[in-house]
């Protein structure tokens, strides 16, 4: 019975030292291959530190509005004979768009020229009659009462004539009343009467309304603490504006800013500008909700980076630099706005440096990489506007 607890102490012995024997060797496999591990290169996608002339801008909500809007009303009241346009027809000013039946019209007109043309040839006999009163009575043959009678009768009936002359003046306005023209070039909207029905002058509803798209306006607005910036900037010269479809990537259309309103709204703490577009394609439509950039300054030779660089961690923003010896750097660094898939790096990176642009993931400080590939710059230059993506308007340096 002894000699059997020996024999299962000694197979307990054996087992006890095997397992300490293969966790010895378990360990120091794994501590060294861990250490394989970490001396092993990580493959990443490398980019460089490049210099472009940068936009900055300043990003809006707007409405586009129409410069000049006008309701066609009828000025005298008959019936409508005609409707000369067509439903979404662009027009030019002065161009008829609907005739009143002119008949009563004309009529009036004529009477009131009738009854100029009377009080004309009384008028003029009248002027004889005192040519011959003046001649008689400087030979005594009349007397200065008589003389000055018919003075007065030819000064009452001048006055009848000046005002008939207004008569006709006003009948031949309201004449020309029974064509209707378009005051300004625009296009016009949906009729709202048709032919044959009896309008008036005093009908708020109109015939149509015609809005001017070209020129056309965008009221945006914009935080009250941009103001500074955008007066000094507009200082030196027209500032560009660029307007933008909701989806912030369809350019509309390029214009110009045109004021600053003269006060700022005390209920939501924002300012509101007017900016004016040449609209050659129509491409802003009046009552259009837009996103509105407002260039304020450009700057020059800026350090630019691929915006997959650029990392946010809990110290804050940094971005992974390949040193000469192909480790990297976790350095902070301060980004301005980004565009088109770059970021304006204002702080933290110099010209040419490299950086990592992908396979941050593995990384950690003092890693050594393998550039898998290298991530292809942008040309060195301006970039253009258009292609911009919505730059942050709180990241934006002075």
């Amino acid at each position: 019975m002894n000699l059997k607890r020996k024999y299962i102490a000694i197979a307990a012995g054996t087992l006890v030292l095997a397992a300490i024997g293969w966790l010895v060797f378990f360990y120091h496999s794994a501590d060294k291959s861990g250490d394989q591990a970490q001396d092993k290169p990580v493959p990443v996608t490398a980019g460089q530190v490049t210099l472009h002339d940068v936009p900055l801008y300043l990003i809006g909500v707007g409405t586009v509005q129409a410069y000049n809007t006008v309701n066609i009303q009828a000025r005298v009241d008959g019936q409508l004979d005609s409707v000369d346009f067509r439903e979404g027809q662009d027009v030019k000013a002065g161009a008829p768009l609907a005739h009143i039946d002119p008949r009563p019209f004309q009529a009036a007109l004529d009477g009131a020229l009738a009854t100029l043309a009377k009080d004309e040839a009384t008028l003029a006999n009248a002027r004889q009659d005192l040519k011959r009163f003046q001649d008689t009575a400087s030979k005594g043959y009349s007397s200065r009462q008589q003389l000055d009678t018919q003075v007065a009768t030819v000064n009452s009936l001048a006055a009848a004539v000046q005002g008939d002359q207004a008569a006709v003046e006003n009948a031949r306005v309201q004449f020309g009343y029974t064509t209707i023209v378009s005051p300004i070039d625009g296009r016009t909207g949906i009729r709202r009467v048709d032919k044959g029905n009896i309008i008036h002058a005093a009908d708020t509803g109109g015939l149509v309304m015609i809005t001017q798209l070209q020129p056309i306006s965008a009221i945006f607005t914009l935080p009250q603490d941009t103001l500074p910036r955008i007066s000094a900037a507009q200082a030196g010269e027209p500032l560009p504006v660029t307007a933008f479809a909701r989806d912030d990537k369809t350019e509309l259309g390029e214009g110009t800013l045109e004021l600053i309103d003269n006060q700022i709204d005390p209920t939501t703490g924002t300012i509101r500008l007017k900016a004016r577009f040449p609209n050659p394609n129509q491409s802003l439509w009046p009552g259009e909700f837009i996103n509105v950039r407002l260039q304020v300054r450009t700057v020059h030779n800026g350090l630019t980076v691929d915006s997959r660089v650029v990392q946010r961690g809990p110290k804050g923003v940094f971005a992974y630099v390949i040193k000469p010896d192909n480790t990297v750097e976790m350095r902070q660094v301060e980004v301005g706005q980004e565009y088109s898939g770059r970021s304006l790096v204002t702080k933290g990176l110099a010209p040419n440096e490299r950086v990592v642009v992908d396979g941050q993931l593995r990384l950690q400080e003092g890693s050594k990489v393998n550039i898998d590939s290298q991530d292809k710059p942008l040309q060195t230059g301006s970039v253009d506007p258009a292609q911009s993506s919505t730059p942050d308007p709180a990241h934006q340096p002075q």
